[in-house]
Formats: structure tokens, sequence, C-alpha cells
């Protein structure tokens, strides 16, 4: 994609938001404050290629490669920029099937993934199948609401990571979804699952208490919203009943968002919800602004691949 229409395309469905009372009135403006890019994905569930010409509802869209070049592009821009992904990493195609993960987890190596949590669908191997890849995997594993203790995945996932960019410091934790029903007990054997909103306050109060963090950031794999289950753990849901979470990326429910949904937390302060679909057709984008008083602004946008 040539530089004029990346530009264009990025910036033509971005959403200014408001975080914590400072009011950015323009990009140029912008420039003079520490700009930190959030790039995300989730449930690629084993897509490599893209879509064919000929494909019904996505021709010609998504495949690594392109993202690859979508994602140097935007860190050439912006040095200060970290790659995330939501889970569901595996299942969906041939490649799967037969390679069993490796060349997923090598890929997202090669793009220089910073980190990722865990999707239901990344157990559809089994446990074993899933500590089997993880030497291919040059980045973290997040997962806080998982306890993995009682298996292999002990001490092979951690509840939450610390980046610090341009002297802005940057918590991401993990959470994952039920597994109970959804895959089956062999496959995870002793992974207990705690209750995501339990455990998604008790980590945004380490980041932001105990850590110090600047931005909060929550990799969720439990889904958007869930209308006809409301008693469901959800994103939404998440964001309104927990404080000092900033951000959260998404996954699961495959939901095609094109600029971040805002709602308000238990304090009534902004929290931003993103999901950029499935299949690597997206590839989600969010640019913080943070003053001399590191009060902080963003806008967001899905870019297609």
């Amino acid at each position: 994609m040539k530089r004029r229409d990346f530009i264009q395309q990025t910036t033509a469905t971005t959403a200014l938001i408001t975080i914590g009372g400072l009011t950015l009135p323009s990009f140029t403006s912008a420039a003079k404050n520490k700009h930190i890019t959030i790039l995300h994905t989730n449930d690629v569930h084993s897509h490599i290629d893209p879509f064919g010409p000929e494909d019904g509802r996505n021709p010609n869209k998504g495949g690594v490669a392109r993202r690859a070049s979508l994602v140097q592009a935007i860190r050439n821009e912006n040095p200060n920029t970290l790659l995330l992904d939501a889970g569901d990493i595996f299942q969906g195609t041939p490649y799967f099937n037969y390679y069993g993960g490796e060349l997923e987890f090598k890929l997202m190596s090669k793009l220089k993934y910073d980190a990722a949590t865990i999707g239901n669908h990344d157990f559809d191997n089994g446990i074993d199948g899933l500590y089997a890849q993880l030497p291919h995997a040059n980045f973290d594993f997040l997962s806080s609401n998982y306890d993995f203790s009682n298996t292999i995945m002990d001490t092979h996932v951690k509840p939450y990571k610390v980046f610090i960019k341009d002297g802005i410091k940057i918590g991401v934790f993990g959470v994952g979804i039920k597994l109970n029903g959804l895959v089956l007990k062999d496959l995870y054997k002793e992974t207990k699952y705690l209750d995501p909103i339990e455990i998604a306050q008790d980590m945004s109060r380490v980041l932001k208490d105990e850590e110090h963090c600047d931005l909060v950031i929550c990799l969720s794999h439990i889904g958007y919203h869930y209308s006809n289950y409301p008693e469901r753990p959800s994103d939404l849901k998440l964001a309104e009943q927990t404080k000092n979470i900033d951000l959260i990326i998404g996954g699961h429910t495959h939901t095609f968002l094109p600029k971040p949904t805002i709602t308000k937390n238990v304090e009534g302060k902004n929290v931003l919800v993103n999901q950029v679909g499935c299949y690597g057709i997206n590839l989600g984008r969010l640019d913080f602004y943070f003053d001399s008083e590191k009060n902080k602004t963003a806008n967001g946008t899905s870019i297609i691949v």
C-alpha cells in the first residue's frame, strides 16, 4: 500500500477520545506530546494467506505478509509502538491441522508481537500441544484468570507485563473465557478458571498502584457483549465494573468495530473497548498522547488489511 493511501485510510475512520479530562484540539498540538501507538489483532484463527479475489465476503483482504507491511510502516512512523493479540491464534485453516501452531507462532515472532493472551481455541491440540509450540513464540503469553499451577503450562504464562516506551509505563494483563462447555476437559486438564472481572480489578490495581503504570491495557478473550446472556462476563461489563483500565482489547465474539467503543468505569471515567473482527482482516490501531503531567487522550481506528 502506498504511504499516501495508507495515511488517508488510517485517518478516515479515526475517533478522538478524551481520557482523564485533557482536551486535544488538533494533531498539530498532539505532536508536542509523548505518543504511544497500540496495534492489535484477535481471532486470527490460523489465517496465514489473504482471502482470494473470488471470496464472497472478504476478497483480497487479510494475510500475514500484508499485516507485516502495515505494522512496519506504523513502526517507522512511531517507534513507540506495541503489537498485541487477544487470543484464538490457532484453528481455522489446514496450516494449523498440519503444523499444530508452529507456523502461527513463528510468523507472529517475525512480526515482533509484544504479547498475546490465550483463547479457547488455543487449547484445540490440548494443553500439551500449546506447550509444545511455546519455543516458537518470541513473545509473552499473558493470562491472569487461568490458574495453570497444576499443569505443564505452570510458570510459562505471566499474569501481566510492564513495557516502557519513551518514559511511559504501559501495563498489559490478560483474561480468558470460561473453558468449561467450550473446550473438552481432557484438553485443558487442571487449568482453573477464575472470575475475569474480579481478577481484572485486582490486576489493574496492581498495575496502577504498585507498578505505577501510566496506561493500563487488558487483553481479553471473554467477548464484547452478550445481549441474550446478560449474566455472562463481557468486555463491556468488565469495563463498567472496574477501574484503572484505560483500554480493553477484546476477542472471541468476532466483533467488527470501526472505532473503539467508549464506556464509563465505576468512577465515571472513560474506558476504550476495541475488537477488530477475525481472520486478520483488520488491524486495530490506537494512538495515545500524554502531556507533561501524563494526562492522556487517544484516537482509534480499524485498518483494513
